[in-house]
C-alpha cells in the first residue's frame, strides 16, 4: 500500500514513517523541505499519485490564534481536494484529546475546525485524538523566572513513540469514519507533572499550583484534557520515559 505523510520529517511523522515501511508499505515523508506544502498546494497534486492512504501529522509554525485557524483549515481544504482528485481512499488525522471542550483556546478551536473539515469531506477517515505529549513537558515548563505558576487541571501525558504507534495502526486499518482516543497510562494534575518533570532534570524552580492559571490561553478544569471511556491507553509511564530521557534533558540544559 503506498501511505503518503503529511508532516513526515517530524517528531511523530518520522516515527510514524519508520513504522509503516517495516511493515512493507511504500511510504512518502512529505514536507515544505521535500516540496509538497500543503498551506499553498505546491507538489500535492504530485505526491499523491498511486496513494491510498494520507496521513497528515503536520503541525503549524505558528501558534498565534489567526496563524494556527488559517494553517490547520488552508491545508485541510488543499489536502482535502488533492485526496479526491487522487481517488485516495481513507484520510488519517492526528488530533487533541479534549479539543472540543475548553473555550477560548485557539490551537483547539483551530483542531476542532480541521477535524470539521475531514469529517465534511468525501473522504474515508480516521481521527486519532491523542493527549498532550510527554516530550512536550518541556515546553510547558519553559517560562522564564524562579517559580511558575501552572493550571491543576488534568493531564495524562502520553510519550511520542507510542502516538507513532497508534497514528500507524490506524493507517494500516480500514476508515473508523470517527475518533479514537489515546492516552498515557496516568493522569496527574498539570503542576504535578511539570514538578516532577523538572525534578528530574536538575531544574530547581519552584512550581505553584491554581486552579485559574491558563493553559494555551484558558482555564481548565480537571477532566478538561482527559480521555473519555474506552481510550487506548499506552504503557510508558513518567517515571520510566524520565529516566530514559532526562539524563540528555539535563546534558542540553
Amino acid at each position: 500500500m503506498k501511505i503518503l505523510v503529511i508532516g513526515g520529517t517530524g517528531l511523530i511523522g518520522s516515527k510514524v514513517v519508520s513504522r509503516l515501511r517495516s511493515h512493507g508499505h511504500d511510504v512518502v515523508a512529505a514536507s515544505p523541505s521535500s516540496g509538497v506544502n500543503t498551506l499553498t498546494g505546491e507538489g500535492l497534486d504530485a505526491a499523491m499519485v498511486g496513494v491510498n492512504t494520507v496521513v497528515d501529522v503536520a503541525n503549524s509554525p505558528s501558534f498565534a490564534a489567526d496563524d494556527v485557524m488559517h494553517f490547520f483549515t488552508t491545508a485541510g481544504r488543499n489536502l482535502a481536494e488533492a485526496e479526491r482528485k487522487a481517488g485516495v481512499w481513507h484520510h488519517v488525522a492526528l488530533s487533541i484529546v479534549g479539543c472540543d471542550r475548553p473555550p477560548g483556546n485557539a490551537y483547539f478551536a483551530a483542531k476542532v475546525a480541521q477535524e470539521a473539515l475531514i469529517r465534511d469531506s468525501s473522504i474515508p477517515y480516521t481521527i486519532v485524538r491523542a493527549t498532550q505529549f510527554l516530550e512536550f513537558t518541556g515546553g510547558i515548563a519553559s517560562e522564564a523566572g524562579a517559580s511558575l505558576t501552572l493550571s491543576t487541571g488534568g493531564i495524562q501525558p502520553i510519550a511520542a513513540e507510542e502516538v507513532a504507534d497508534a497514528v500507524a495502526e490506524a493507517a494500516m486499518a480500514d476508515p473508523l469514519n470517527g475518533c479514537r482516543e489515546i492516552a498515557g497510562p496516568e493522569a496527574f494534575p498539570m503542576d504535578e507533572l511539570v514538578r516532577r518533570y523538572l525534578r528530574a532534570i536538575g531544574d530547581t524552580r519552584e512550581v505553584k499550583g491554581d486552579p485559574a492559571a491558563p493553559y494555551f490561553g484558558a482555564p481548565i478544569a480537571w477532566e478538561s484534557l482527559l480521555p473519555g471511556p474506552g481510550a487506548h491507553l499506552g504503557t510508558i509511564t513518567l517515571d520510566a520515559w524520565l529516566r530514559d530521557h532526562a539524563p540528555g534533558l539535563r546534558a542540553k540544559g
